[in-house]
Parts: structure tokens; C-alpha cells; sequence
């Protein structure tokens, strides 16, 4: 996470988590997106839900993020790229008539059992909460 630690999802057994996959940080449909997570945190929180944020930028990276937008929820740092790949996130992508590899911003509802129950990859950056808790 942005602080050094790792994070593993069977330490969240029990609790349900929402996370997410964004491209960068800083940018405005990341922020925008993290953002309406941070404004509705309260109404995840009580649906029970941990809000987990994934992006291939480094934990100083995050830290600055979290501390301009004031968000409440970790942000896992995947330099490596394993944990985007693994997600099946990392891939080419087209911006402008440019190909390039990246992250295809992806949220996944995860249950109490650590299932999958809902893939949203169709994000509404400014209403994704409400993409969540449908």
C-alpha cells in the first residue's frame, strides 16, 4: 500500500470489498473517479464494504494523492504489474491513435467469501459509487 505495507484480499475475509483499478494518479478521470469514492466512503462503509484502490504508480506517489484529495481508503502501489495482470487489467490500449499498455479502469465487487460477485468495467467515474451499491 502507499505506506510500504502489503496487503493481502484473505485479510479481508469476512468483509466485503469494492476494488478498484485506475490508469494514474493525479489525473482528472482518476480523481474524479476516487473522489466520488471518497464523497460516498460513509454509504460503502455501512453497506460493509473496504474500498481498495490499485494503480501501477509508486507508494510516494500515492501518499501524494491520498494527502491532496484527502482520501480515506489505501491504495496498493503495483509497480511489478502482477497484481493488474493477474486481474486481467493490464493491456494495450488507444489513446489519440496511439497504442500503448496500461490499465483499463475496472472495479471488482468482492463478497464476504472473496468471490467476484459484480465486475463493473464500464465506470461512470462520477457516479461509481452508485455503480457499486445498484
Amino acid at each position: 500500500d502507499q505506506n510500504g505495507g502489503k496487503i493481502a484480499l484473505a485479510e479481508f475475509e469476512g468483509k466485503k470489498v469494492v476494488l478498484y483499478f485506475y490508469p494514474k494518479d493525479m489525473t482528472p478521470g482518476c480523481t474524479v473517479q476516487s473522489c466520488n469514492l471518497r464523497d460516498n466512503y460513509q454509504a460503502l462503509l455501512d453497506k460493509g464494504y473496504v474500498v481498495l484502490g490499485c494503480s501501477v504508480d509508486s507508494p510516494a506517489r500515492h501518499v501524494k494523492f491520498i494527502e491532496k484529495y484527502d482520501l480515506p481508503f489505501s491504495l496498493i502501489s503495483d509497480e511489478n504489474k502482477k497484481v493488474v495482470e493477474d486481474y486481467g487489467v493490464w493491456g494495450l490500449k488507444k489513446f489519440m491513435g496511439k497504442e500503448y499498455m496500461g490499465i483499463s479502469r475496472t472495479t471488482f465487487v468482492i463478497d464476504e467469501k472473496g468471490v467476484i460477485e459484480d465486475v463493473i468495467t464500464k465506470v461512470d467515474t462520477k457516479q461509481h459509487t452508485n455503480q457499486i451499491l445498484k
